[in-house]
């Protein structure tokens, strides 16, 4: 894999979300469908989360005042623990056609935790950090 990997630990971090069906075309109606929620995006934290059950989460960190059952929304938790991160760079939407081939690349080169979700970190327009659990000691 041509982007560098390395290993990261996340705390444990409180969302709202909405699901919709993983590899399907409801996401990004999922993710519009989020983001009208929330009004202002300005100051948020966007992740996507999905694993092995074939559910994607458009999620959002909580923030002091957030009540996700006001706002229509469900409320989760997405866990903490060692993940292998790789960065994604470039604009959105084109960028999203190297998540696929940079998860699955992810996925070779080290031991995935399937008990935890993958996580799509969008941390600016141009930049989304993948995130695979790995087992510890891994």
């Amino acid at each position: 894999m041509g982007t560098p990997v390395r290993r990261v630990d996340r705390i444990e971090t409180p969302v709202m979300f909405v699901a919709a069906k993983d590899g399907s075309d409801e996401i990004g109606p999922a993710w519009d469908r989020l983001e009208t929620m929330l009004g202002s995006l300005r100051g948020r934290r966007f992740l996507g989360v999905f694993d092995d059950s074939g559910t994607y989460r458009c999620c959002v960190q909580l923030r002091a005042g957030d009540d996700a059952a006001l706002l229509g929304l469900e409320s989760g938790i997405v866990p903490g623990g060692r993940y292998l991160c790789a960065t994604v760079r470039g604009p959105q939407p084109a960028a999203y056609a190297l998540l696929t081939p940079t998860f699955e690349a992810l996925q070779r080169s080290g031991e995935r935790d399937h008990t935890r979700p993958s996580i799509e970190y969008y941390r600016r327009h141009d930049r989304i950090d993948l995130l695979m659990p790995v087992r510890d000691g891994a």
